[in-house]
């Protein structure tokens, strides 16, 4: 793996794939976190119908807001409403086309997904973590309970600190994963936190994935 210093040398360079391929390859893709349990008395909490992002403002381009950022590697990620603080590494595509997760392991590790814009960066940023495991929750078992208007704060390699606002969250179903949606881009900085979530069976695991829709509303 190059360090980091290569990489944020390198990164500038590389050909973004576009969302319309990476979509495809994520709809089975986001299963990553299949290694969710999902055996615990009490399963992870699940977005209400209200939380919901609402299709007049999902995409809707604003005119005022942060200037984007430049590339930087992913560092942490901090949700003060569900007092998550976690460090974030890079996380790509496996042999099979899955994104690759965080080591499941360690519960307090979130990925940032390299296919993507870095957060801060104009477009929609990508991070992913681990529900459960074997041992219980993980880094983003509360996901489902936050309600719009809680922020997601992504430290950058750089120093600086993007500071997201969620304005949607919901459950999607994991086999007719809506990437056009979840990954739609209005040219605006943005992020998505993605777990899983919905009915579990020991069979298949999650049957969906929560994902929390957020824009970027300042810079730190």
């Amino acid at each position: 793996m190059p360090s980091s210093q290569s990489a944020e040398e390198e990164e500038p360079q590389k050909k973004r794939a576009p969302w319309g391929v990476i979509a495809l390859v994520l709809l089975t893709g986001l299963a990553l976190i299949r290694n969710g349990s999902g055996e615990f008395a009490v399963g992870p909490p699940q977005p209400a119908s209200a939380a919901a992002a609402d299709s007049r403002v999902h995409g809707q381009t604003r005119d005022t807001g942060p200037a984007p950022l430049p590339f930087s590697l992913a560092d942490r990620v901090k949700i003060p409403a569900i007092q998550v603080d976690a460090p974030i590494q890079p996380v790509g595509l496996d042999a099979e086309g899955w994104v690759d997760a965080p080591p499941a392991e360690d519960p307090n590790l979130a990925g940032w997904f390299t296919g993507a814009v870095s957060p801060g960066e104009k477009g929609t940023a990508v991070v992913v973590g681990h529900v459960d495991n074997n041992a219980g929750p993980a880094v983003f078992y509360g996901l489902g309970s936050l309600k719009k208007g809680n922020r997601v704060e992504v430290k950058r390699k750089d120093g600086r600190t993007a500071v997201f606002e969620i304005y949607g969250i919901e459950v999607v179903d994991k086999n007719n994963f809506p990437g056009n949606k979840v990954y739609s881009s209005n040219g605006k900085p943005e992020l998505r936190v993605i777990t899983c979530g919905g009915g579990f069976t020991k069979e298949n695991g999650y049957d969906g994935n929560v994902v929390a829709f957020a824009r970027m509303v300042k810079t730190v």
